[in-house]
């Protein structure tokens, strides 16, 4: 095992996907034979956090009637405050730069205590309308909370779910279970907010590199901005009624062309692969339409020659963008 781990590390390096520096370096990390648990860990640590924060779920919603609402929401209030309070106590406090806790307890111990600060809001509006009507503000002060969080505390995990809350603000839920479900597929504001949306997180992320106020939290802001304003561009174009959807492509190119900058500057292939797939899409949509403009029904026999060699070719194109890009991110 161990000699073909070395085959193929030295022909990476022989492609170049790899520099001289960092062949020496794996093969120095390689020769100490250390075998590390810090992912495993990391792992078991948060399937403990989704367990505990769905065991939550799963007692309130079972025992409602016998607990009561005081007990429940007294009992969440508890847990959270201590475990904001441990939080506090062990942290570095706000720090501009990237900060990590000393014990990765702690890192899963603020998503713990978040997620509990906006299931007992949610329970709050839910059981006893404390916001009244105004269901936005019970979900933007979780929102809120979750920005807070995760800049004092430096965490990624909680960072997620702030952005998420803030889609969910403007009406955009982006879980994959409810992606078809959308209001924005028929909504044309909607959707038009949810590319304000993905801009002013990538303005965001501008002004935070220039005051080097965690950089590192460039990446999760920017792919969501990618998922976000990809998505509402494509359900533009898809929009058949839309005098103007021609104009949605230049939208697209200009967007796939911004993404792909980020991901060489990030050197993200997450990044760059989700900015290729959108791109494809956004084409074969624009070309189809193109299609139904000049009577498809006449070019039948033309489609199906040509739909082999044209998803054929997306796939040699797409291998071929990988490799490219894994080159010029080694150099």
């Amino acid at each position: 095992m161990r000699k073909f781990e070395e085959e193929q590390t030295q022909n990476l390096f022989e492609k170049k996907f790899i520099t001289e520096e960092q062949l020496n370096q794996i093969k120095n990390y390689r020769s100490l034979d250390v075998f590390s648990l810090n992912a495993e860990l990391k792992m078991f640590l948060y399937i403990s956090v989704l367990l505990f924060t769905s065991g939550v779920g799963i007692l309130i919603y079972k025992n409602i009637d016998t607990i009561g609402h005081i007990a429940i929401l007294s009992l969440l209030l508890i847990v959270a405050i201590v475990s904001f309070y441990f939080c506090f106590k062990n942290s570095k406090g706000f720090q501009k730069s990237e900060t990590i806790f000393e014990s990765p307890v702690l890192e899963y111990l603020v998503l713990v205590a978040n997620i509990l600060t906006c299931i007992f809001i949610g329970y709050l509006q839910f059981q006893y309308e404390l916001f009244g009507t105004n269901y936005g503000l019970a979900t933007l002060i979780p929102t809120i909370v979750s920005f807070f969080c995760a800049y004092y505390f430096d965490n990624k995990s909680v960072l997620t779910i702030a952005i998420t809350g803030l889609a969910a603000y403007i009406g955009f839920s982006v879980t994959p279970q409810d992606l078809l479900d959308n209001d924005f597929y028929s909504n044309e504001n909607l959707s038009y907010s949810a590319i304000m949306l993905g801009l002013l997180l990538i303005f965001w992320t501008i002004y935070s590199t220039r005051i080097a106020l965690k950089i590192h939290f460039n990446l999760i802001f920017q792919t969501f901005a990618l998922h976000i304003i990809s998505i509402a561009l494509i359900n533009n174009l898809l929009k058949w009624y839309s005098d103007l959807w021609l104009l949605v492509i230049i939208p697209i190119a200009l967007s796939s062309f911004y993404f792909y900058k980020v991901s060489l500057s990030l050197k993200a292939i997450s990044i760059y692969v989700f900015m290729i797939i959108y791109a494809y899409i956004g084409v074969s949509i624009f070309l189809f339409r193109i299609i139904e403009i000049m009577e498809a029904n006449r070019m039948d026999d033309f489609i199906l020659f040509t739909s082999p060699i044209y998803i054929t070719v997306s796939i040699l194109l797409f291998i071929k963008l990988i490799k490219d890009f894994n080159k010029r991110v080694a150099q």
